[in-house]
């Protein structure tokens, strides 16, 4: 009776996972500094690092997928693991902050100094008076906001869809529209994701020497990274689906990759509009 629970509270028992998920991202890190500075064997030791660290992703979701199907997860757990998820979205919200941070001070505040295919191009006059408050930069081309950009809007607004179609089905004991749901999502993702590449290949700047190009990629990229890790998200909830996991009143896993894909859509939609859109408005376009 002394160890009786009487609680809703999980107690977690010892696990190995976040020490050797420390030491992982500590060999990372070390790695990823020593292949900057081109030290020897530093992408090697960056590479072993990044393994442990997708290593112990793997091995602790295992553990809280078995935990779930033990019936650990309480309503209690279930709510805090859901506080916990919007917390992982707030900072991921604040780290595109930052991005959208960027590109407002260079196009609202440019750089007197342009640096253009590696050589520094200083403005004088009164035509490069008239340039430094030219945003983009004078000389460069953008990409046509109402071309791949728009299809890729269009593609991730059907995905948002896709993935509710399915969290419907799930809630309602729909097997088969959730399976359909997720495929048509995942494919929606992959498809988004080529048609990024394609365009990421036809840009006409580059990523280093300009303030644009720089905040372009970094900002898109960024974006374009969340939607792989979502795609690989929502494809282990498929497989687990066809495992026979997720209950219309447990399935926090598949309703966390929900959420995150829904965060993803939305941030878009504003890089859309004001990276594509606004960003390039009266600019040539390429």
């Amino acid at each position: 009776m002394a160890g009786a629970k009487n609680h809703d509270y999980h107690i977690l028992p010892p696990s190995i996972w976040p020490l050797f998920g420390s030491f992982g991202g500590l060999i990372m890190f070390g790695g990823l500094v020593m292949w900057m500075h081109e030290v020897a064997y530093g992408s090697l030791i960056f590479g072993l690092g990044l393994l442990a660290v997708l290593f112990t992703f793997y091995s602790w979701w295992v553990d809280v997928i078995a935990e779930a199907h033990a019936g650990d997860h309480t309503p209690v757990v279930s709510l805090h693991l859901r506080y916990g998820m919007i917390l992982f979205i707030a900072s991921e919200v604040m780290f595109f902050v930052g991005w959208f941070w960027a590109w407002f001070d260079y196009s609202l505040f440019p750089a007197p100094i342009q640096v253009i295919d590696g050589a520094t191009e200083s403005l004088f006059g009164q035509e490069g008076a008239a340039a430094l408050l030219q945003w983009p930069p004078k000389g460069v081309e953008v990409l046509a906001a109402n071309k791949l950009p728009l299809l890729n809007t269009l593609i991730l607004l059907c995905s948002g869809t896709t993935v509710t179609w399915a969290h419907h089905s799930l809630i309602n004991g729909d097997r088969d529209g959730l399976k359909k749901g997720l495929w048509l999502t995942i494919i929606l993702g992959v498809i988004f994701s080529a048609l990024q590449a394609v365009e990421y290949m036809e840009a006409p700047f580059a990523f280093k020497g300009l303030n644009y190009g720089t905040t372009f990629f970094m900002a898109t990229g960024f974006h374009g990274f969340h939607v792989i890790v979502g795609t690989i998200f929502l494809a282990v909830c498929l497989f687990r689906t066809y495992k026979g996991h997720f209950t219309p009143k447990q399935h926090f896993g598949f309703e966390a990759a929900a959420w995150y894909w829904h965060f993803v859509d939305v941030v878009w939609l504003f890089l859309f509009v004001v990276i594509y859109v606004w960003g390039g408005w009266g600019a040539p376009v390429h």
